[in-house]
């Protein structure tokens, strides 16, 4: 009979230990800037009901619906499941009635979500988000802080080189205008366009500003610019918001043609990214994302409350610190070791590793081995600093050998006295480091 894999379902991934540490890395980084900041962490169901898309626009809800994951439940009927963006967020806030609460709200969340790999054959994508939104807050102050935040997080992970890139894409009261012109000027060069954007582009002419295909973007650099066109009120929003920028001196550039499609985002846009060079050039790797969404909740609920918020795509980001501190060493240096030899040893060990947990002096062992060679094989593999030596003699004397691994020297204490005797000896490398 063949034994089964176990195969996960495509699209779904296992996050193996030794990856654990790098989506944790990201989750602590985030936790310490936005708890600072005053947001609240927040976590959403799984499964989502189809209520949610029921009050927005159709065109909206086509885009949306694209990548949703519907799911069909016995008893329940269908439901979805959670989907990354800002409408998981919504739904929290509506549910929870926070547009009672004195305003801003503040919070934040990182979570799986799911959505359709592709628009035509469907399939599952699993992906962990992170993302924070702040509520009830119209001005540009708090796009500057959204955008000073997710800046500083990905500092903090080490990602350098970074630059922002911003736009404005208005309102309701200036998008019509923008979109009558663009259509005007899409409909003169549509013999140029790619396939998809010809038979799209009167019905959403922004689409056709986030195409990639190389006949589209010639065209895209010649295209009106909405920041031409921008009302009084959006021009002001802008101009001030820049003004915040300057201020905190990040680095940003101008992209009149970032865009987003659903009508329920306005004014600012932005996205950051790491300039990596490659070659003679200089490639732009998105890590963050975000701007304002101010109509959503009117839309699903008829209150007026604004928001603006900022996303991170975990999977895309933890590789790349994965890769970074590979590239600073290769095995991240362990300082201590236990060797242990015997069932009454490994009976000690488990005392021991206790007693170096209470003093935050992490252990590493390998109790499936009982030779003392490959023991030390291991220690050297993992770079310890000191390897714990417990055999059947010491366990029987109460005592144990430290073997300093570079030099080879050893020394047999107490086993009561190991803890004391480590914590002295890394304090004594640490200084002379």
């Amino acid at each position: 009979m063949k034994c089964p894999k176990f195969q996960s379902i495509e699209g779904t991934y296992d996050i193996l230990p030794e990856d654990q540490k790098y989506f944790q890395k990201i989750h602590d980084v985030a936790k310490e800037m936005l708890g600072f900041y005053g947001f609240g962490k927040i976590n959403t169901p799984v499964l989502e009901t189809t209520e949610l898309f029921s009050k927005i626009s159709s065109k909206d809800a086509d885009i949306i619906k694209k990548k949703i994951c519907f799911v069909q439940i016995k008893g329940v009927g269908e439901v979805i499941l959670r989907q990354k963006g800002i409408i998981s967020m919504a739904g929290f806030f509506i549910r929870n009635e926070m547009f009672k609460l004195p305003k801003p709200v503040k919070l934040w969340h990182f979570e799986s979500f799911f959505c359709r790999k592709n628009v035509k054959t469907g399939g599952l994508k699993q992906t962990h988000q992170l993302g924070c939104g702040i509520f009830g807050e119209i001005g540009p102050v708090i796009d500057a802080q959204i955008i000073q935040i997710f800046y500083y997080i990905l500092d903090r992970l080490k990602f350098k080189n970074l630059i922002i890139e911003i736009n404005s894409i208005g309102c309701r009261q200036c998008k019509p205008n923008y979109r009558k012109v663009l259509i005007a000027y899409l409909k003169k060069n549509q013999m140029f366009l790619c396939s998809n954007c010809k038979r799209n582009f009167q019905k959403s002419p922004i689409s056709v500003l986030m195409c990639k295909n190389k006949e589209c973007l010639e065209i895209i650099k010649k295209a009106p610019q909405i920041i031409d066109l921008l009302c009084s009120e959006c021009n002001t929003h802008f101009k001030e918001l820049l003004e915040f920028l300057d201020e905190l001196e990040l680095p940003y550039s101008l992209n009149p043609f970032l865009a987003r499609e659903p009508s329920y985002y306005t004014k600012t846009v932005f996205e950051i990214f790491e300039n990596k060079p490659e070659g003679d050039v200089f490639t732009k790797n998105i890590l963050a994302e975000g701007g304002r969404q101010d109509y959503l909740i009117k839309i699903l609920r008829g209150k007026d409350i604004p928001i603006c918020r900022a996303t991170l795509d975990v999977e895309k980001i933890a590789p790349l610190i994965k890769e970074k501190a590979i590239k600073h060493s290769n095995i991240p240096a362990k300082k201590v070791f236990l060797a242990q030899l015997g069932i009454l040893a490994k009976r000690k060990s488990l005392k021991l590793f206790q007693k170096f947990e209470e003093a935050k002096i992490p252990l590493v062992e390998s109790f499936k081995c009982d030779s003392l060679e490959t023991q030390l094989k291991s220690a050297d593999y993992v770079k310890a600093t000191y390897t714990l030596i417990l055999g059947q003699k010491e366990a029987l004397e109460g005592t144990i050998i430290i073997r300093d691994m570079k030099t080879g020297k050893q020394k047999t204490v107490l086993a009561d006295n190991v803890v004391d005797e480590i914590k002295k000896r890394l304090k004594q490398k640490t200084t002379l480091q």
